[in-house]
């Protein structure tokens, strides 16, 4: 392999019955993990070293591709082996066809390996592939060895201390051989010593996913309705879709000309209502009304950082309902060829991931999430609705239209 960026593509045919899939990393040291830190996947999607990053997914022509980017000059000494993995959620990997694992050179795009896995059954993990050290310089190996026990047993095999899904009770019985054991209790510090510092926190391998056919969750029945909701738009970059930009009479330019923009609607249990966007500045607050902070404006879609946006649910009882939103603010006509993923991760509880449907229509304003109170129950209810602004409407209005927000607008500019 080239000591280089290189980019890891896993890719697989979709299709009805077929389960969505995941790729990982995870960086070995004598064949373990060293901590957590070396597990780089869709909820921890950056080493701390910045060699491996997960990239996210892209649908087009019925195939699902999810990518890492690993840059090997920058994989610490101490990393012999970069496991290169994949998860099914939903079904097993023998429902999963035309299964491959590709590496490009990024800054090229030339194929320096694919390995077409020949095939699974109950699998609900596999290790396709990985890069290891050998006099000096990188190689890969195809493995395509398989887990059933999915992505925890994988992660686990490797060392990662793992906090996995909530089930009911057991029957009575005896203790399962891979159960963790109790924790020990720890006895009392003398009243001069400071307290420990609390153990680090196992990786959360959970996640919902909202489709068409379940585009709701309850945040209280997840357990998190407390702490930080960060709300986090990741798209692919306009240069990915060379078509897409000559449909526009222009060449595949750049993506730093393409900017979304992810906005919040919101209305609290007061009456007052108002917008949480870069447009005007507006870029809210997280310890007083309206609780809702947009952290920047990114013009780039960037890997692992997009557009975020952050709820603060120590105060979900002044909310009445929070309409996340995009707008299309330069760059392109239309969310068209646009393939973009939306995840909501709360402090507490499971991540929530959606991806938008292909744009079929002149959309400049997508709404995406609908965050709405009970009184007793936060929801989250996937929108993914692409809005057509009338001549001469914002996109702004469009929204507040088509959810009855009845606000005033003005115009504005960043």
């Amino acid at each position: 392999m080239p000591a280089t960026a290189l980019r890891v593509e896993l890719g697989w045919r979709t299709g009805p019955g077929v389960p969505d899939a995941d790729a990982s990393a995870l960086l070995l040291t004598g064949g373990r993990v060293r901590s957590d830190g070396d597990f780089v996947f869709c909820d921890q999607p950056v080493h701390p070293s910045g060699a491996v990053r997960h990239e996210g997914k892209r649908t087009a022509d019925g195939r699902v591709t999810d990518s890492l980017l690993v840059d090997l000059a920058r994989v610490e000494p101490a990393v012999g082996t970069v496991i290169l993995a994949a998860s099914a959620d939903g079904g097993a990997f023998g429902q999963v066809p035309e299964l491959y694992i590709e590496v490009r050179d990024a800054a090229r795009g030339t194929v320096a390996a694919r390995f077409d896995n020949p095939g699974a059954t109950v699998e609900t993990a596999f290790v396709l592939g990985e890069f290891y050290r050998r006099q000096g310089a990188w190689r890969f190996r195809a493995v395509g060895q398989g887990y059933d026990s999915g992505l925890e047993g994988l992660a686990t095999d490797y060392g990662i201390t793992v906090d996995g899904p909530r089930h009911a009770a057991p029957a009575a019985g005896p203790p399962s051989p891979a159960a963790a054991p109790p924790p020990r209790a720890t006895p009392p510090a003398p009243p001069a010593t400071p307290p420990a510092a609390p153990p680090p926190q196992p990786v959360r391998l959970t996640k919902v996913t909202l489709t068409k056919a379940a585009p709701s969750v309850s945040l209280t029945g997840q357990g998190g309705t407390a702490g930080a909701l960060r709300v986090n738009l990741d798209w692919q970059a306009r240069r990915q879709f060379p078509g897409w930009a000559a449909k526009l009479g222009r060449s595949a330019a750049p993506h730093s000309d393409l900017d979304l923009d992810l906005c919040a609607l919101y209305e609290l249990t007061d009456g007052s209502k108002g917008v949480v966007q870069a447009l005007g500045n507006a870029f809210g607050a997280l310890h007083h009304p309206p609780y809702i902070h947009l952290d920047g404006d990114d013009r780039t879609g960037a890997v692992a950082t997009g557009e975020n946006l952050t709820v603060n649910l120590d105060h979900r009882q002044a909310f009445r309902r929070i309409l996340v939103f995009v707008t299309l603010y330069e760059g392109a006509r239309s969310f068209a060829g646009l393939h973009a993923t939306v995840t909501l991760r709360p402090q507490y509880g499971a991540p929530i991931e959606f991806s938008l449907d292909e744009c079929t229509v002149p959309s400049t304003v997508c709404a995406l999430a609908l965050i709405t109170s009970t009184g007793t129950d936060l929801v989250v209810r996937r929108e993914a609705r692409y809005l057509v602004p009338e001549r001469g409407v914002s996109p702004q209005r469009t929204v507040d239209r088509a959810y009855g927000w009845g606000m005033t607008w003005t115009p504005g500019r960043k």
